[in-house]
């Protein structure tokens, strides 16, 4: 008996291996096989800032989605809940979006239909329209209480959420240039995106009684109480959300100012090297010296 309620027994999660395993031979595949057909010979096919990024989004796809986080936000604490979508929404998608080379979404979508279609979700009102909606949906009660007992229901709300995201990052680190908006664009999209998802996080800051019944169980992890559980999870999705993007905001802020800066001030530092002709320049402007009687 004591198994089935302990909240940290290990429960085997087959498909968050096998998902994990297909992603990354599926990026070792396009990378050694497709990657040398498609680029330019002696064009790199992946950086190493691609690898690294990747290599960071499947630790957190890993992490969020295996024991013991998945087990516990699942079945015992919502705040856990919440921070396992913060981390697949907002901290794995611009991994992914990062680690995916040009070519391959060129190749992957080609000309046609396919290309339009992204072009049109890619849109950034539209693209922060649908991510903000799923993430207000996505916290609804009925929507949280039926989704945590229905497994097929609950891994299609992470790939909406997912999805979404990446889309929502195409506009500001996408592989398509097209897709990019301007620097100050950039700031003030996030900005707006950090903002939205304050609603939801004071609502459920601030509530009164039980909002998701599920939670309400006996057994209760590390002693946090079901308004204690509510209030974590609300602070969580307000700060964590808006302190990762405001962030990103500070350090693109930073570089653009940088990079403006030492373009409008190079010249001003530039040293030409001294010529005899600047001399006898210099000797022809100047006024010869008197000698005073």
């Amino acid at each position: 008996m004591w198994a089935m309620v302990n909240p940290w027994r290990f429960q085997f999660h087959p498909e968050v291996w096998l998902l994990v395993a297909f992603l990354v031979a599926s990026y070792v595949y396009v990378v050694r096989v497709l990657g040398p057909r498609a680029v330019a010979p002696g064009e790199q096919v992946v950086t190493r800032r691609q690898i690294q990024c990747f290599v960071g989004g499947i630790v957190v796809l890993w992490i969020g989605s295996d024991w013991p986080m998945h087990d516990i936000a699942e079945e015992y604490l919502y705040s856990v809940h919440m921070f396992q979508h913060m981390a697949l929404t907002y901290f794995m998608p611009p991994l992914v979006v990062l680690a995916t080379p040009e070519w391959f979404v060129r190749t992957l979508v080609g000309k046609g239909r396919a290309l339009r279609a992204l072009n049109f979700m890619a849109h950034p009102v539209r693209a922060a329209f649908l991510f903000n909606v799923i993430v207000m949906v996505s916290h609804v009660p009925a929507v949280v209480n039926r989704s945590v007992s229905n497994a097929p229901l609950h891994y299609s709300v992470h790939v909406l959420l997912v999805t979404s995201s990446i889309l929502m990052w195409l506009p500001v680190c996408g592989p398509l240039k097209e897709h990019h908006i301007s620097p100050m664009g950039k700031m003030i999209y996030l900005f707006l995106n950090s903002v939205v998802a304050t609603v939801p996080a004071g609502w459920l800051t601030f509530a009164e009684g039980t909002v998701y019944k599920h939670y309400a169980t006996p057994i209760r992890v590390w002693g946090v109480s079901v308004s204690n559980d509510q209030q974590m999870a609300g602070a969580i999705m307000k700060l964590g959300g808006s302190i990762f993007l405001w962030t990103i905001i500070i350090v693109m802020f930073v570089r653009t100012f940088v990079r403006t800066f030492r373009s409008e001030n190079e010249a001003a530092y530039v040293r030409k090297p001294l010529t005899m002709a600047d001399v006898e320049k210099a000797f022809e402007e100047t006024e010869p010296i008197r000698e005073a009687h």
